[in-house]
């Protein structure tokens, strides 16, 4: 299994939430008992919603607690300057239209596209990584292929 690279600030946030889930599964344990002692299990909607919802609850737990066990947080101090990497922002500038833009490049867990960070794994990011200021770079998007250059690239994440 390969590990999730994540920010301090991303590594942070998925423990919160793990801490809230496991909160909420308590309080579900509490809201299923409190259903069972209702007799009939069969035709209590209560009891199978909240079974339900701990299921699922269970199993972003689950999730989490794997990602955080394979965390490798990302030490900017090792990636070279001016390159695309993981934890860099790449200012681009797309040669057709001049139109120009930045992604964050994020693991999966921490990809929120309205904020720029897109997923490492993202067709534009894998076309970025490893390109450095000044290069020209073809991404392959479903509409066709499109033409960026490389304007600037900084690091962000902490």
């Amino acid at each position: 299994m390969t590990g999730t690279f994540l920010s301090r600030t991303g590594y942070e946030k998925l423990r919160d939430d793990l801490g809230r889930l496991k909160v909420r599964r308590g309080e579900l344990s509490g809201e299923i008992g409190e259903a069972r002692e209702k007799g009939d299990l069969k035709e209590n909607a209560e009891y199978h919603a909240a079974k339900e919802e701990q299921a699922k609850v269970q199993r972003r737990i689950n999730e989490l607690e794997e990602k955080l066990r394979s965390a490798q947080i990302i030490d900017e101090s090792n990636v070279k300057a001016g390159e695309i990497r993981i934890g860099a922002t790449a200012h681009i500038k797309e040669v057709k239209s001049g139109e120009e833009t930045m992604y964050t490049l994020v693991d999966p867990a921490e990809a929120d596209f309205s904020k720029g960070r897109i997923s490492v794994q993202s067709p534009v990011a894998q076309a970025l990584l490893g390109h450095k200021e000044g290069e020209q770079v073809t991404v392959k998007l479903s509409s066709g292929p499109v033409l960026y250059q490389v304007i600037k690239v900084t690091r962000s994440l902490s």
